[in-house]
């Protein structure tokens, strides 16, 4: 029977549940369990798919092509695990469920309330996505006391209640706050914050206390008799420069033991978390640097770019090199100026991730210009990959005023296009109309790609058969693909079918691809992606070639 531990949390939002939930999925998996993790979001939006990074950051990808919170990302990072749609479910969701199953008469013509009918909808989804799993983890978005998350609280309360506390229980994470001016840890937020969530009828059974420094002993055991929690269970979660240590702080804390013995599940094995060690070690002593510039127009929200920038850590690990990177609006580099030209200064390599939008994208052309006249090492991913092939297909091959209809719907070669526009849907390629709702119109999750022997690309991954995850609408369009070729571009990657372009590469540069999919979304610290890595070492080698002083500067 699959346990559930459930993890709330209180007094401010962004405290690190999903971090908190995935290194104790890291700790319980390394003694032998099989662990999956869920996060509920209470946003009444059916998925993050059409919110702004602004907002929500980072949409994560899953395998079978949910549009999901970032949260899920964090699970794979740290867990063995494919997470699917199962792995994540919003308000939205829940209530359009509901409505669907009210519609075709399922409720037999019943009033339809928030007890017992979205309680019980979100139960089911929980148990769904739990399948057979011997512990899941099941993340509740928000904080306590957010008039979103009521439906999702009662709903694990009444589960509570349903499995026995053997089968099930709640661990709440909190803010244990420092004040400078007083010169002391206060417990007042925390105290608060569990007797909002007993006041709905949960009580914890472990608190995680968030804090800038160790809790002491003394401030523990006050926190433990105001909640009513064991002394023991109340952990500290101190601010780590590297979220890969947390597995290991949590274990040194003895959570997984709490955990395991409050759930009556005894003779598994010691957790082995000598990978971890592994990975921290090699990120605190790396045997050289380099400096990644990324071009976006999300530069002052990192959240928006996070699996890139952990695929980034990964590689880094793999190859002994510290990955420094130096985040670059892509407005600013729009102009041949010297402005523009002092950005892009002292970069080891190049990489422009996925994006939507107009705003910025002839700053990003102008990167990859860059790139390829300097010989920088060069990584597009998405839509970086379609800059890749406007910038081509502009200044090499001589198309003047090409473009993406996505940004120029006028554009004399329309060298990045939708399928409608250059296929007739008479055409072997399924495709869902353009004018649906946004919601609707992507290539979404994981297909195979073809790549081309010989190539950067296929020597990076070493194979000529991948699988990666998509997430895009617009296509390179197969009217310029002779031409393209002919002006020394490569088709190093294509879709199975052999339609659609997966990667291009440039033969005579060190190190240039652009590949159609995100690599990023199967990057994980233990194992790192090959495709991240080559480029990496490709920045390296540049680095090395370029000022060979500089390399070598962190072994001296």
């Amino acid at each position: 029977m699959t346990r559930f531990v459930f993890i709330t949390g209180g007094v401010v939002s962004s405290l690190g549940k999903g971090i908190a939930s995935a290194s104790l999925g890291a700790i319980l998996e390394a003694r032998g369990l099989k662990v999956t993790l869920m996060k509920l979001d209470p946003y009444i939006n059916v998925d993050p798919g059409t919110m702004s990074p602004f907002q929500h950051g980072e949409v994560f990808v899953t395998h079978d092509g949910a549009e999901t919170d970032l949260d899920l990302g964090h699970y794979e990072r740290f867990v063995r695990i494919r997470t699917s749609r199962h792995n994540n479910f919003t308000t939205g969701q829940i209530y359009e469920n509901v409505i669907r199953k009210e519609r075709r008469g399922d409720y037999l013509g019943g009033t339809v309330q928030v007890i017992p009918h979205i309680t019980d909808e979100i139960k089911r989804s929980i148990r769904e996505g739990a399948d057979d799993a011997d512990i899941a983890l099941i993340e509740i978005g928000g904080t306590v006391g957010d008039i979103e998350s009521l439906p999702f609280l009662e709903a694990i309360r009444q589960m509570g209640v349903e499995l026995g506390r053997d089968n099930a229980l709640f661990m709440h994470l909190t803010l244990v706050p420092y004040i400078d001016a007083a010169g002391e840890i206060k417990t007042k937020p925390t105290q608060h914050s569990v007797k909002e969530l007993r006041s709905i009828g949960i009580q914890p059974d472990i608190l995680l206390c968030r804090s800038s420094q160790a809790i002491p002993e003394g401030e523990r055991r006050k926190m433990a008799l105001f909640t009513n929690v064991e002394e023991k269970a109340v952990i500290s979660a101190v601010d780590v420069d590297n979220i890969y240590k947390i597995p290991l702080w949590l274990h040194s804390q003895k959570l997984d033991e709490i955990v395991l013995r409050k759930l009556h599940i005894e003779d598994l094995p010691v957790a082995d978390l000598s990978d971890w060690k592994h990975v921290v070690n090699a990120m605190e002593f790396p045997e050289s640097e380099v400096t990644v510039g990324m071009v976006g127009k999300y530069v002052e929200l990192t959240e928006s770019y996070k699996s890139v920038n952990e695929a980034l850590t990964h590689a880094g690990i793999e190859v002994g090199t510290r990955v420094r990177i130096r985040y670059l609006d892509s407005e600013k580099l729009e102009g041949d100026t010297p402005e523009a030209r002092a950005e892009l200064e002292g970069l080891d390599a190049i990489l422009v991730p996925g994006g939507f939008g107009e705003r910025g994208v002839e700053g990003k052309i102008e990167a990859v210009r860059h790139a390829r006249e300097e010989g920088i090492p060069y990584l597009g991913i998405c839509l970086g990959m379609q800059v890749a092939v406007i910038e081509y297909a502009r200044n090499v091959a001589g198309l003047n005023g090409a473009h993406s209809t996505e940004f120029a719907p006028d554009t004399p070669h329309p060298v990045i296009a939708l399928i409608t526009e250059w296929q007739d849907r008479e055409g072997r390629i399924e495709h869902r109309d353009a004018e649906s709702d946004l919601g609707g119109t992507m290539r979404l999750g994981a297909q195979t790609a073809c790549l081309t022997e010989g190539s950067h690309i296929a020597a990076a991954y070493g194979t000529s058969r991948i699988e990666e995850r998509h997430r895009h609408r617009y296509e390179f369009n197969n009217a310029y693909r002779a031409r393209l070729e002919q002006a020394g571009l490569v088709i190093s990657g294509l879709s199975e079918s052999g339609e659609l372009v997966e990667a291009v590469e440039l033969p005579e540069h060190p190190w240039f691809v652009g590949c159609q999919f995100h690599p990023e979304f199967t990057s994980t610290p233990r194992d790192g992606h090959p495709l991240f890595a080559g480029f990496v070492r490709a920045a390296r080698d540049y680095q090395n070639e370029r000022a060979p002083d500089v390399g070598a500067a962190l072994t001296d």
